[in-house]
């Protein structure tokens, strides 16, 4: 149960969830032709759910000091699983995702796609010794690495089954894609944001120069809410300029996306004490979910 805890199983279910979505919701409400075997595609999954459960293995060994400060009642590396055993677990988890992407890569008759999972594997890991201390640097590059888990499906299903009968058609799924991973990037980005305010006390014990650190939670908090009704105004310009003609959509997206991220952003104001601002980001945990599962629109042809 610890090692299931240390690599954010409930993290890793979101990583399956979107990714089958993407695959026999979007692709199969649009009939088509994709690349990979069920198999194939289940070890897409696999090797994306490696290399993150390697990333927020190798962040909690060099967060071990941090950590005894954030989250004292949840610590595991050092508690209940020693660095020694961590440090091995991620070498496990890291190598089985390269090893596998590298498979699939030369399955799909594009070798050079085995370069992302390099990519991905080595930004987490620089990203847990070095960019994590640098304001903003470190949340922007993890809300790229979760954007990234939804394009990926795309690259590996749809580019090599472009010819020029459906090159349109399947344009448009990836710009759906790309619009999906966009809104993935700014609420990961927002969360990002609030989890360092939350973390603060931490976060300075352990030298990081996070934005909270460097300019203080008031004005923070400010840079979040700008950043909320950004998202919002995103949105907005996606469901006027998309579903306009699409009443269950629009009332999905104002029920469960636009209400909750306006209320998010109210809240903001009055946000003072640690778990306020824990709650904040787990009602973006909760925006977010229904955010992906609104995929489920395209099932039934309510987008």
């Amino acid at each position: 149960m610890q090692l299931l805890n240390l690599i954010r199983y409930k993290n890793l279910l979101f990583i399956i969830l979107i990714q089958s979505l993407i695959k026999y919701v979007l692709f199969e409400a649009f009939k088509l032709e994709t690349t990979l075997s069920d198999i194939h595609f289940s070890l897409l999954v696999l090797a994306s759910l490696c290399i993150a459960a390697g990333g927020y293995i190798i962040n909690d060994i060099f967060d071990v000091n941090i950590d005894a400060i954030n989250k004292a009642d949840k610590q595991i590396v050092s508690k209940h699983i020693s660095e020694k055993m961590a440090y091995n677990y991620y070498l496990f988890f890291t190598a089985t995702g390269v090893f596998i992407g590298f498979y699939l890569s030369n399955h799909i008759g594009f070798p050079g796609f085995s370069a992302l999972f390099i990519l991905l594997a080595a930004l987490l890991y620089v990203y847990a010794t070095y960019l994590k201390s640098i304001m903003l640097i470190g949340n922007i590059v993890i809300s790229f690495l979760v954007a990234t888990s939804i394009l990926i499906v795309g690259l590996f299903e749809l580019f090599p089954s472009i010819s020029s009968q459906n090159i349109i058609l399947y344009q448009e799924v990836f710009s759906i894609l790309i619009k999906y991973a966009f809104f993935a990037f700014l609420l990961t980005l927002l969360r990002e944001i609030i989890k360092d305010i939350e973390d603060i006390n931490g976060d300075q014990n352990g030298g990081l120069t996070t934005l909270p650190i460097m300019i203080g939670r008031k004005r923070t908090a400010i840079i979040a809410f700008v950043l909320g009704i950004a998202t919002l105004g995103v949105i907005l310009i996606y469901m006027y300029a998309s579903l306009y003609r699409q009443p269950i959509a629009m009332l999905y997206f104002l029920v469960l996306v636009i209400g909750p991220l306006l209320y998010f952003c109210i809240k903001l104001f009055s946000a003072e004490k640690k778990e306020s601002f824990r709650k904040l980001s787990s009602l973006l945990k909760f925006i977010m979910l229904f955010g992906i599962l609104s995929l489920l629109l395209y099932k039934f042809d309510f987008v």
